[in-house]
């Protein structure tokens, strides 16, 4: 079956950074767009990123634009996120989710606070 086990969570101080990594299993990964989202606490889940199939092509929301990259290791199942200049609002769960398919990990808990 699916599964998707996100890791590297945190607590980290306002301008540090953190690798959230996403271990897929059960499907063919490297055929698969994923992405990564967002929940904090009494808001919507909200999109961070995605990347393509081949990690080509990535896209970023406005928020994380420039401080976030996405990517992914085919070889090994893999997708990262690597989250640098980190703010207090970027506390939130985070989720791994294959884009075509309604599969999510259980998240990981980042928590940006001095």
């Amino acid at each position: 079956q699916v599964q998707l086990v996100e890791s590297g969570g945190g607590l980290v101080q306002p301008g540090g950074s953190l690798r959230l990594s996403c271990a897929a299993s059960g499907f063919t990964f490297s055929n698969n767009a994923m992405s990564w989202y967002r929940q904090a606490p009494g808001k919507e889940r909200e999109l961070v990123a995605y990347i393509f199939w081949d990690g080509l092509n990535t896209n970023y929301a406005d928020s994380v634009k420039g401080r976030f990259t996405i990517s992914r290791d085919n070889a090994k199942n893999m997708m990262y996120l690597q989250m640098n200049s980190l703010k207090p609002e970027d506390t939130a769960v985070y989720y791994c989710k294959i884009v075509a398919l309604n599969y999510w990990g259980q998240g990981t808990q980042v928590t940006v606070s001095s």
